[in-house]
């Protein structure tokens, strides 16, 4: 992780398990911006940006920190991961750089079946609703979203290092680059 780095996911802002509608299905509709607290999410990156130092916000440890930002100690970077960041207006006017991840079906599907959920996925889910939801956005994205920095799609596990590596690149260049004052949110 880089130094002065914090992250917010997307899945902190899931409302409780009741509040969540559920299909014709039976289908827990959870990939939707109405199964989140969006609003407090947008709160949540907004205190980080006023006061990266005291934002309350999940802190990693630098690890192995590159040697060309051993001088930027007042350089702040918020991370933002979710899969229905670009899709909530409020949140598009705050980034400084964005990055889209891709994955195809069948990786999708295995690293979704590894994962435990509470409440757990019903049988059909992945393919009824979880997919589906996924192109439906990937395709809002592509017609509306402007700015992304870098779309890095994979063929699977293999290749994440390498998205992980080209993502971080892309950062640090950024950052080493940037004009935009000392505070960045990178979804």
């Amino acid at each position: 992780m880089l130094p002065n780095c914090d992250m917010i996911s997307q899945d902190d802002f899931f409302k409780p398990e009741p509040e969540v509608e559920t299909d014709e299905r039976g289908f827990k509709l959870y990939d939707v911006l109405d199964a989140l607290y969006m609003d407090e999410m947008v709160k949540s990156i907004r205190n980080w940006m006023k006061s990266p130092t005291s934002s309350g916000v999940l802190t990693e440890e630098p690890q192995n920190t590159c040697d060309n930002l051993k001088d930027t100690e007042d350089v702040y970077i918020l991370i933002v991961e979710g899969f229905l960041l670009y899709n909530y207006e409020p949140l598009n006017e705050l980034w400084n750089r964005r990055y889209f991840l891709t994955l195809p079906y069948e990786e999708c599907k295995r690293r979704r079946s590894t994962r435990v959920y509470q409440p757990a996925d019903t049988p059909g889910y992945f393919d009824g609703h979880v997919w589906p939801m996924y192109l439906k956005y990937k395709n809002e994205l592509e017609e509306n979203a402007s700015n992304i920095a870098l779309e890095l799609p994979t063929s699977g596990v293999g290749a994440r290092g390498k998205r992980s590596q080209v993502a971080a690149s892309s950062a640090h260049s950024f950052l080493l680059c940037s004009e935009h004052g000392n505070h960045s949110a990178v979804p």
